[in-house]
């Protein structure tokens, strides 16, 4: 009895391992205490490309360039609509839909930079004013960059109640400046109390994490999916070209309106490619996704890389175009523009 016992066990034991074989892991790839993207470890760019681009971008955040988005007054009327979507300026949306009012990235500050007298200054003024903003249910925040999770916003929108939701670790930014965050991995959701039919789910991006020299990849980031009772959202954040947004598509597809950023791609081959995508990749990544209406973000409001600053624009349209989507599923806004949707 006792050896039928054990051989029953065996097989439980050689069954569950199978079993769980065939199993793909949820959760974003770690390397010991360091995320990884799922095409594996960002490539280094190499040096004789980095040291002259960086050196480029020094210079021109001295001297300045033209080409910034252009921006007009916001109508306040236009931001009580529901649905809206307004560009507050580069990864910044303020998104009404299915009865709640949420921030993606909120920026707001003059410099994307740690430094208040170095690093790239804002080029447009934000569209709609800290001050002017309606309540918000909550924000999302897709990476720890300068340009992306601003913590004198944060800071702001916290005294207002708002709620954030946030990849892993990156709830101490929030909590460091007295705002509450909610830290997802990707593929889990949340919901937000006192908000009715509403889920929030974290998906893959491929970019990386760091605000400083020993913070490396520490944090998780990601792309959003907010999906209510009649509309879907998606923010990819920032993120190269990777096989993922097949599968955001097939569990949340189709998607309404995908905020895709066109912008921060040049040199593309050398450096960029990896973690941000170019016009044409960004109107793959609406197709991908089963977008109805993709709106191109992260171009024009900061000086980050070499392209014209009013090229993405152009090359997102004419992308679209050449993939068959109609002009009305390729939109790009003015700063402080709002379109119901």
């Amino acid at each position: 009895m006792k050896n039928h016992r054990k051989a029953i066990a065996a097989l439980v034991v050689v069954m569950v391992a199978i079993a769980g074989a065939g199993r793909a892991e949820e959760g974003a790839p770690r390397s010991g205490k360091r995320f990884v993207n799922l095409a594996g470890p960002r490539p280094g760019a190499p040096i004789h490309a980095m040291v002259p681009f960086l050196a480029r971008k020094v210079w021109t955040s001295t001297v300045g360039r033209s080409g910034a988005a252009p921006l007009v007054a916001y109508d306040p009327a236009a931001l009580a609509a529901n649905p809206s979507v307004t560009w507050i300026g580069h990864a910044t949306f303020l998104v009404r839909m299915d009865g709640v009012t949420f921030l993606t990235d909120p920026m707001f500050s003059k410099r994307a930079s740690p430094l208040s007298f170095a690093g790239p200054p804002r080029l447009v003024a934000p569209g709609v004013p800290l001050d002017a903003l309606p309540p918000i249910d909550f924000v999302t925040l897709s990476h720890d960059h300068y340009d992306h999770t601003d913590l004198p916003s944060i800071a702001a929108l916290a005294k207002r109640g708002a709620r954030f939701i946030v990849g892993l670790g990156m709830g101490d930014l929030v909590r460091s400046v007295g705002g509450e965050a909610i830290e997802l991995d990707w593929w889990q959701s949340t919901t937000i109390a006192g908000v009715q039919g509403v889920e929030i789910h974290c998906v893959p991006a491929q970019h990386f994490s760091g605000r400083g020299l020993f913070d490396g990849d520490r944090r998780l980031w990601a792309g959003w999916v907010v999906a209510g009772p009649t509309r879907r959202f998606y923010h990819a954040g920032d993120t190269g070209s990777f096989e993922g947004f097949k599968e955001i598509g097939r569990r949340f597809g189709p998607i309404d309106l995908a905020a895709v950023p066109i912008g921060a791609y040049e040199p593309h081959a050398d450096i960029m490619r990896f973690v941000h995508v170019n016009p044409e990749e960004a109107v793959q990544i609406a197709l991908a996704v089963g977008a109805r209406r993709a709106v191109g973000m992260h171009w024009g409001t900061f000086d980050l890389t070499d392209e014209p600053l009013d090229e993405p624009p152009t090359r997102f349209h004419a992308a679209g175009a050449a993939a068959g989507l109609a002009p009305e599923q390729i939109w790009t806004f003015a700063v402080g523009e709002t379109r119901k949707w």
